[in-house]
Order: C-alpha cells, then sequence, then structure tokens
C-alpha cells in the first residue's frame, strides 16, 4: 500500500485552495523588524569578534528577503545593527529561494539552512555567512540571569529534547514520498 506524506498533501492543499493573501499591517511589521533588530544586536553584543567584523562593514546595507517581505539592516560604527534606511540601495542581498512556508519551516527543524540567493559585495556575503556559522544565543543564559541557573538548565534541556524530537519527526516525515510503498 503506498503511503504519502502529510506534509504533502498539506503543501498541496495550501498551493491549490484559493485562500485570501494575508498582508500584515505595516505597522505590525515595523514593530516585528525593530524586535528582531534588537534581538540580533543583544546576540552579537555577547560576541566582541562578531561585532568587530561587523564594524568593518559599517554603512552597507545588507536586505533580506522572503516572498514580499523584505528586511534591511545596516552595519553600525559600534558593529551592530540598524534598521536599514528607506530606499538606499543594499550592498548584499540575500533572498530566500523557498517560498513555501511549511518547507522552510521542514528545513529549519532539520537545522538545514534554507537555500539563498546571493548578490552582492562578496566580503560582507563572507561575514554574513561567518556570523551565521558562528555566533549563537546563549538562551539558558539569558534565562539563568531571570529566573536562576537550576530552572534555566531545566528549562534548557526540556527545550533541547524538544527540538531534538521536533528535528527526528521532520527527517522521517521528509522520507516519505508520493507512490512510495513503506
Amino acid at each position: 500500500m503506498a503511503t504519502q506524506s502529510p506534509f504533502l498533501l498539506l503543501e498541496e492543499f495550501f498551493q491549490k485552495a484559493p485562500l485570501p493573501k494575508f498582508q500584515p499591517p505595516q505597522w505590525a511589521l515595523d514593530e516585528a523588524q525593530r524586535r528582531i533588530v534588537l534581538l540580533l544586536n543583544h546576540v552579537l553584543m555577547q560576541e566582541p569578534e562578531a561585532m568587530s567584523r561587523l564594524a568593518r562593514h559599517r554603512g552597507q546595507i545588507m536586505q533580506v528577503q522572503w516572498r514580499s517581505l523584505v528586511f534591511k539592516l545596516e552595519a553600525t560604527p559600534a558593529g551592530l545593527l540598524d534598521l536599514g534606511a528607506g530606499p538606499a540601495k543594499p550592498d548584499l542581498v540575500l533572498v530566500v529561494t523557498d517560498t513555501s512556508p511549511l518547507g522552510l519551516a521542514q528545513s529549519l527543524m532539520r537545522g538545514e539552512k534554507p537555500a539563498v540567493r546571493i548578490e552582492g559585495d562578496v566580503q560582507l556575503a563572507a561575514e554574513v555567512n561567518w556570523l551565521t556559522e558562528h555566533v549563537r544565543w546563549d538562551i539558558e543564559e539569558d534565562l539563568a540571569r531571570l529566573i536562576g541557573d537550576v530552572p534555566a538548565h531545566t528549562l534548557s534541556q526540556l527545550a533541547s529534547t524538544v527540538v531534538a524530537g521536533m528535528r527526528q519527526f521532520a527527517a522521517k516525515a521528509s522520507q516519505f514520498v508520493p507512490g512510495k510503498a513503506s
């Protein structure tokens, strides 16, 4: 008996169903971008090497794009990030090529980087790649400041277990191929 992945069925449903395109209000997008910049800067401040690498590219603008969502970031002299100025031409453009939200979520759950098309400054692209490879948010340390060491460690272990289980599930689910007998 042939089995089909429930993810593939869900993907087909979203592609074929005449669902209205939801566009969040501009104020919500602006506020979300500001919060993302604050989080990125918080993570960058925990890694002095990352800040010094980013400071070398001060004034350069990076644009990240997925579907119709566009997010511009500008490197500051302090080695942090700020929202990119309106119509300024970006020095580096990163376009996430997977347009499917479900496919993107699956690849992220498997711990993979999404497929990205890169255009622009090669040195800035190399620095952004270094940042994505070497800078990690130590959530447990931030939690420990709020709730103490032991509860933070316990929550961190629980989250790691849940993420590992979800990655394992996503890996197994992606092995299903339509028409293939199991």
